[in-house]
């Protein structure tokens, strides 16, 4: 039977109803060089613990979804090349016994079905440059669209499209809130251009958001859009450069389709001298900091209920 397992730590925290948060594993596996990567994982999961929070790192190993990982999951995903895995995915993991990292989408889907309500990750996938012809959209968005999981991102990268991004979650009918901000965050940049209708300053008040939610009886979870701290943005004038430069290499490439955002980000690491490494990992500990607080606020709230 597919079926998540906890491991004891999660599934008692969630039983209890103590604040607990998910975590992606593609930000590891795919998303940072080894051996950070794996330095990586174990501080996202000691920043939840430091402030009381219960981290449930998920990813599927030899076809089990594991919803937690212990020291030797966790240097698995580091160090294993997984399949980057999407809720369309999962199944086939399961049925072939195989392993592999879980996406934004398959993150949420895999929390919604163990009673997870907050994730923490680097950026949202959204709608791709150019989906008026390739219809290229993440699955992160309608998968969000029908699991009750509050998001926390920092905006989605810049080499997507942002605008029709926006469009899509409006779409959807998925909340957007802006996290100490009216406008929506570019990942590596605090800002965008694209403002917000909504902007919360504490985590009290997405609380109050995600237990709204429920006495509607909305199926959407929630994007929180959390800025990376001014002090550790990417400088606005090299990332413009940069960016320019990765599509007119990839233009000259001929790089079409869904090879265009891989090369873009490996074009973007090697020309901006691993600056925008550097900053995805702080934006990635922000997000958890800021996921840890809502978690312990949606617990407090549930618990005067």
């Amino acid at each position: 039977m597919f079926a998540p397992l906890l491991t004891t730590e999660v599934a008692a925290a969630i039983a209890a109803g103590r604040p607990v948060v998910a975590l992606e594993s593609t930000i590891i596996s795919h998303g940072l060089p080894r051996p950070a990567n794996h330095a990586a994982a174990v501080e996202f999961e000691e920043i939840l613990r430091e402030r009381g929070v219960v981290p449930a790192t998920i990813a599927v190993l030899d076809g089990v979804p594991r919803i937690g990982l212990d020291a030797e999951g966790i240097r698995r995903i580091a160090n294993e090349d997984l399949t980057k895995a999407s809720v369309r995915d999962l199944p086939v993991l399961a049925a072939l016994g195989r392993s592999g990292a879980t996406t934004v989408a398959a993150t949420v889907r895999l929390a919604a079905l163990a009673g997870i309500r907050v994730m923490a990750t680097g950026g949202l996938g959204g709608v791709h440059r150019g989906a008026t012809t390739t219809f290229d959209e993440s699955a992160d968005l309608p998968t969000i669209a029908e699991s009750a999981v509050t998001v926390v991102s920092a905006g989605v990268k810049s080499v997507l499209d942002i605008s029709a991004t926006l469009e899509r979650l409006e779409t959807l009918s998925i909340p957007v809130v802006g996290y100490g901000t009216r406008e929506f965050p570019a990942f590596w940049l605090r800002e965008s251009g694209y403002q917000l209708d909504w902007a919360v300053d504490s985590p009290g008040e997405i609380a109050a958001i995600m237990r709204a939610r429920d006495e509607l009886g909305a199926r959407q979870g929630i994007v929180v859009a959390n800025p990376v701290p001014l002090t550790e943005q990417w400088d606005p004038d090299q990332h413009d450069r940069v960016l320019e430069e990765a599509f007119a290499a990839a233009d000259a490439a001929g790089v079409r389709g869904k090879a265009v955002t891989p090369f873009l980000l490996g074009y973007i690491v090697t020309a901006s001298g691993g600056r925008s490494l550097e900053v995805n990992l702080d934006l990635a500990r922000n997000n958890v900091t800021v996921a840890a607080d809502i978690a312990q606020a949606w617990s407090a709230l549930s618990a005067d209920r």
